[in-house]
């Protein structure tokens, strides 16, 4: 089996949990949201109309913004709504917005490379992930998201696996290192569908 056909088989073991959990706290935390990129590599997914952008929110915010230019936070918000309704290119203007006002958020930094791999853009999400990680080399979320843009992005399983580890090492019980032993696990089991072996053989 040729490594990218170990990247869908992972993709079908451990992708649906993962995109199960994926953007159940965007609002919050916006936890493993890359997963859900892999989509168009799945032969025969349905393409789903994007969610409707919240007007009222944006324009809301947007005279916030207006009247207090430098809120980081309003930017943030914004960055949030637009990538709500799947618009990741005005996601991308306010998560840049909100990360030039406050650098050293690493949820603002996240969100960007977010969203920078949803617009195709691997390599820089994946140097934005490093950026994030340089604010805070524990953060979680940035290192889940990165080990998802490896294996998915890069075709990377390796280093993926090893990002993961990482997120079980340093938060085992949290729901990053619960998707991340998830994934581990999605990785083993490709590895042994690989090798004609069953786990325990």
């Amino acid at each position: 089996m040729k490594a990218e056909s170990i990247v869908f088989a992972v993709a079908g073991m451990c992708f649906g949990i993962i995109l199960g959990w994926v953007i159940g706290a965007q609002q919050t935390a916006r936890s493993v949201a890359p997963a859900a990129a892999a989509a168009p590599a799945a032969q025969g997914a349905a393409q789903q109309a994007p969610p409707p952008l919240d007007e009222a929110k944006v324009q809301a915010l947007m005279t916030v913004i207006k009247n207090d230019p430098k809120n980081a936070g309003a930017a943030l918000q914004l960055g949030n709504t637009y990538f709500d309704a799947e618009r990741y290119t005005d996601a991308i203007t306010w998560y840049e917005e909100s990360v030039q006002l406050d650098p050293k958020n690493p949820d603002a930094s996240t969100d960007l490379g977010i969203s920078y791999y949803y617009t195709g853009q691997t390599d820089r999400a994946l140097q934005q992930f490093e950026q994030s990680l340089t604010i805070d080399p524990r953060h979680t979320k940035t290192m889940l998201n990165k080990g998802v843009v490896l294996a998915f992005g890069k075709q990377d399983l390796a280093g993926a696996e090893a990002v993961w580890k990482q997120v079980v090492a340093l938060s085992p019980d949290s729901p990053e290192g619960q998707a991340a032993r998830r994934a581990l696990d999605g990785i083993a089991a490709a590895g042994h569908q690989r090798t004609g072996t069953t786990p325990g053989s």
